[in-house]
């Protein structure tokens, strides 16, 4: 037995959708763990609010749940008094930062899997005050996010952020911004910015290095031209060798810290949850929290990173 006292947090809709998943979690945990505590979440806020009372009451802290989920629980985590261990259970869409961790998608395996891995210190972003663990978006990926219809997304799973991409393409507009980072100064117009800390994206694999969770940067992209060819290519793992100097179609930085300013207030993609806006002034906490990863270091073959991939995730 590894640990004497364990909280799960699910959702919900996990709990009464899902019921296969919290059963599959509570059976692998079951020899690992003294005491499990089960709390639900019943309203928006609710994770967070548990995760910063609750949580440093526990040696491990476990979250069922998709990416908004995770969001809102790891807001309050960063903020309790004591942070414990945690370990992600995918039970969402994309599963975005499971899929950075590279865990399974399947919620028994993920348990199983994680718990027997290794935990480590890991960076995680904030923005305008508030934690994120994947991303921060502005622009197309905000308006993509936003144009998702919930009814397609639960009969369409991650279909519904492609179609929503393409519905999101044929009406994008440049917006003038000025990003300022470690090293410099930008002031152009782009269709969308992205500050990356996770490695994955509406479930495709982000081209920059794994070791990016532990550096205490951020991997910024900045894309100039809303070209469906070119965004597919870059956000789907392709090679940024060639996007490194500025004035581009797309603009490669890494950096600790950045300030974004618009021209108009712009929504602001916080892990897939948009409830913020420009001016955003975002950052990272290096090494603040401590994830659970999957037990060896080629995992991404096990990790189902499917093949018809989409862009924005949440």
């Amino acid at each position: 037995m590894r640990w004497e006292k364990a909280m799960l947090v699910y959702n919900q809709k996990a709990g009464k959708e899902k019921v296969g998943q919290l059963g599959d979690a509570v059976e692998a945990l079951a020899g690992e763990i003294g005491e499990l505590t089960l709390v639900q979440t019943k309203e928006p806020g609710d994770g967070e609010k548990i995760c910063r009372e609750r949580g440093g009451d526990y040696d491990l802290l476990l979250l069922l749940g998709g990416d908004g989920t995770i969001h809102e629980c790891i807001n309050g985590a960063a903020r309790a008094e004591r942070s414990p261990e945690i370990a992600i259970l995918p039970g969402g869409t994309c599963n975005d930062f499971a899929r950075t961790l590279r865990l399974p998608m399947q919620v028994g395996r993920a348990a199983e899997e994680a718990l027997a891995g290794r935990v480590m210190d890991t960076d995680i972003g904030t923005v305008n005050g508030r934690a994120f663990t994947n991303f921060v978006g502005i622009g197309l990926i905000t308006d993509t996010s936003e144009n998702i219809d919930s009814e397609q997304k639960e009969r369409m799973g991650k279909v519904s952020y492609f179609l929503s991409t393409l519905r999101t393409l044929r009406q994008a507009e440049p917006f003038r911004f000025r990003l300022t980072h470690d090293e410099g100064v930008v002031d152009s117009e782009a269709v969308m910015i992205l500050a990356a800390n996770g490695r994955s994206l509406g479930t495709a694999k982000l081209p920059f290095a794994e070791e990016g969770l532990h550096d205490g940067k951020l991997d910024v992209l900045i894309i100039r031209e809303a070209g469906l060819s070119l965004a597919w290519q870059v956000l789907n793992g392709g090679d940024l060798t060639d996007y490194r100097e500025s004035g581009g179609v797309i603009e490669y930085i890494k950096t600790s810290s950045l300030t974004i300013e618009t021209d108009e207030p712009k929504g602001i993609d916080s892990d897939g949850e948009v409830y913020l806006q420009t001016p955003a002034d975002i950052s990272v906490l290096p090494s603040k929290l401590r994830f659970f990863y999957g037990p060896d270091a080629d995992a991404e073959e096990k990790v189902a990173v499917e093949t018809d991939s989409v862009l924005p995730g949440g």
